[in-house]
């Protein structure tokens, strides 16, 4: 939900660089988990809320996109966070696995990865369940979402 992550990662460099990236084989290992989960049948959902017009690095997620996440198996869906007023967020990134089990990822102010959280409680878990479920619904579809 940040419009901006980790300016300090090699490839946002390279891509600001105007370096071609492929991203399934920068990030390997990523799709290689996601494509084997995906092909067992594990579905794999990504929302992004995002302000609009998006920032720099939201422009380099979103051209990574199709190499990584959707080769991947990955569903990926955008929000623009004007449309996102009225749903209850939480106040960090997540996964939520089996609605049960919540990965928060903590950034700091520069969008830096500082420590990632699991935790269990059905409060967090529905909360994040019901967040996501909202975004969901009105997000656009990769290849449909308007990067203006």
């Amino acid at each position: 939900m940040r419009d901006a992550y980790m300016k300090s990662d090699p490839a946002f460099i390279d891509w600001k660089a105007g370096v071609v990236l492929d991203p399934a084989e920068r990030w390997a290992d990523w799709h290689a988990i996601v494509t084997e989960a995906t092909v067992r049948g594990v579905e794999v959902r990504r929302a992004r809320v995002v302000s609009t017009p998006v920032s720099e690095y939201i422009r380099f997620e979103y051209d990574v996109t199709d190499g990584l996440n959707i080769a991947a198996g990955e569903s990926v869906r955008w929000l623009s966070r004007r449309n996102a007023t009225d749903i209850a967020l939480p106040g960090n990134d997540f996964w939520l696995f089996d609605s049960n089990l919540v990965l928060v990822n903590h950034f700091d102010g520069e969008g830096e990865n500082m420590e990632v959280e699991l935790t269990e409680d059905p409060e967090v878990a529905k909360l994040c369940e019901s967040a996501f479920e909202a975004v969901w619904k009105r997000a656009a579809p990769h290849a449909q979402f308007e990067l203006a």
